[in-house]
């Protein structure tokens, strides 16, 4: 049985890993604007080495085993040292897991197993049994998921359960975006999952840190709260596709370029092709391979939910502050506001990379104060109670 110290563990682990999630998502942005996603041609290895090529020798070796991908020693080591934080990341989700489902034997082994499956699948896909490494994965993610539903506890255990199945899965994705060369659908899918497990772990951290209320008079708040996490959820997939597909600056950089779209207000668009999800295997897609409209189209889409997400969380917040919540509602407003400038900064200068990056972070930000907000409207879970579960 695990010691009564256990909540207080998991308590300051959630929050070591959201925090440690938030620089992972804000570091695996500054990889993507920095055109580094395919600097590493395989994975989990680096031109076959654990770390990445550093000398004379193993540059050549590395060039000539792939010669359609030079190496480039200045965004080789921004890949390979993602992929070191993300593991990192993921030995914090695992430890997390296994303290949360200590209590329950079939949980417990259910973690371990999907702990083994993941790692034994990674050495099957390093020597090419791509099948059989897939068949794994996806057990390993299946397990914590029925682990997480069968444990009888409160939320925020269950979750640290889940973010285990989580970050498997985004795993995969990070090895999918290499082999499917930065297919959007896939590097999109990637951002939500870092967003996604930065989310998870940010909310067990507060519902760990006793962040509620005493009972269920904000019930009708928190509906609203949900909503907007829903939306602003939404509004990061736009945001996602458009860096994906490259058309971040499809309307141009500096006068003319907001709030107008290449000195027009209404240009040529093609959505159609710029929102189609899937389009086959084996096209490079560094670069982007849509047309100006379609890059364009998506572009004003991600501005449209922009504009809808800031006239949404914008009333949120006033609501969140006539009920009480100053603070949380003035953080709102706040995050609101500097997220909607730095993505203004971003057409208007022409996609800085700093200000790029702190466009994706502070979204995560934003995102944060919307999850504390949702907390602070939730019944307060009591850490003693935990304690009385038992072997439950």
């Amino acid at each position: 049985m695990m010691s009564s110290r256990s909540p207080r563990m998991l308590r300051g682990l959630s929050l070591l890993a959201a925090v440690f999630a938030l620089g992972l998502v804000m570091f695996g942005a500054f990889v993507r604007l920095s055109n580094a996603g395919l600097s590493c041609p395989d994975w989990p290895t680096c031109y076959g080495q654990v770390s990445w090529p550093q000398h004379a020798q193993a540059v050549a070796k590395a060039d000539a085993a792939f010669p359609d991908r030079p190496y480039e020693a200045h965004k080789a080591w921004r890949e390979q040292v993602h992929r070191f934080l993300a593991g990192t990341l993921g030995v914090l989700v695992l430890v997390l897991a296994l303290l949360a489902s200590w209590r329950k034997r079939s949980a417990r082994l259910a973690v371990i197993a999907a702990a083994v499956l993941a790692a034994i699948g990674v050495g099957l896909y390093i020597g090419g049994e791509h099948r059989w490494s897939s068949l794994l994965a996806a057990g390993a993610i299946a397990l914590p998921l029925f682990a997480a539903m069968g444990l009888k506890r409160p939320g925020a255990w269950r979750i640290c359960v889940l973010a285990l199945a989580v970050i498997i899965f985004q795993a995969m994705l990070g090895m999918w975006t290499v082999t499917l060369l930065l297919k959007p659908i896939v590097v999109m899918g990637h951002l939500l999952g870092g967003i996604a497990t930065f989310a998870l772990l940010a909310y067990a951290a507060l519902r760990f840190a006793g962040v509620g209320a005493p009972d269920d008079r904000m019930a009708d708040l928190r509906r609203l709260v949900a909503f907007g996490i829903v939306l602003l959820f939404g509004q990061i997939a736009l945001g996602g596709w458009t860096s994906a597909n490259y058309a971040a600056l499809a309307c141009g950089y500096g006068p003319g370029s907001f709030p107008q779209c290449l000195n027009q207000w209404l240009p040529a668009t093609d959505f159609h092709q710029g929102f189609v999800l899937w389009r086959g295997i084996g096209v490079n897609y560094e670069g982007g391979v849509l047309d100006m409209a379609a890059r364009s189209a998506i572009q004003l889409a991600h501005r449209i939910g922009a504009l809808v997400v800031f006239c949404y969380l914008g009333w949120l917040s006033h609501k969140v502050v006539r009920r009480g919540l100053y603070g949380l509602g003035v953080g709102i407003a706040v995050v609101l506001v500097c997220q909607v400038l730095l993505g203004i900064s971003n057409v208007y200068f022409g996609l800085p990379l700093m200000v790029a990056t702190a466009h994706n972070g502070v979204a995560a930000v934003l995102l944060f104060t919307l999850l504390a907000t949702l907390a602070r409207t939730q019944r307060r879970q009591d850490e003693s109670m935990f304690l009385s579960l038992g072997r439950h």
